[in-house]
């Protein structure tokens, strides 16, 4: 049981530091992640009720939970750890070619612009916006 807590404590460790989601601050993947592991890590969890093929569950989008294996456990914490370290995109550099294609060079950064902007826009900012996109004025 020492292992399951140890795991369980990196899992919330990891999940605190999580960045929340601007566009969608209803959705939160923290709150998903933090059921997951509770259910799985929980402090009332024992191994004998951590697996019952044959038992219903509630929640049709939840799979049954799989036997504990610690090292599967920790490897998925290590994974939300490197996600937020940016492991991927140090290691995995992009180039400008990629960031700045020939077709249009700005691009990526509208696109930035663009979502640094959506959550900070009123109802009728969002709605003349949406305008915009049927009307052309060429």
């Amino acid at each position: 049981m020492a292992g399951r807590s140890v795991v369980y404590r990196h899992f919330q460790r990891a999940l605190a530091q999580w960045p929340v989601d601007i566009l969608r601050p209803q959705v939160s993947f923290q709150d998903v992640m933090r059921r997951r592991i509770d259910k799985q890590l929980g402090p009332s969890t024992t191994d004998k009720t951590s697996y019952d093929p044959g038992k219903e569950t509630k929640d049709t989008l939840v799979s049954p939970l799989k036997p504990y294996n610690e090292q599967a456990q920790l490897e998925e914490a290590n994974l939300l750890y490197s996600f937020l370290e940016n492991r991927y995109s140090r290691k995995y550099p992009l180039s400008d070619r990629l960031l700045k294609p020939l077709s249009n060079p700005e691009y990526y950064e509208n696109l930035v612009k663009e979502l640094e902007e959506a959550p900070k826009r009123s109802f009728f900012g969002r709605l003349a916006n949406s305008w915009k996109g049927f009307v052309r004025w060429s």
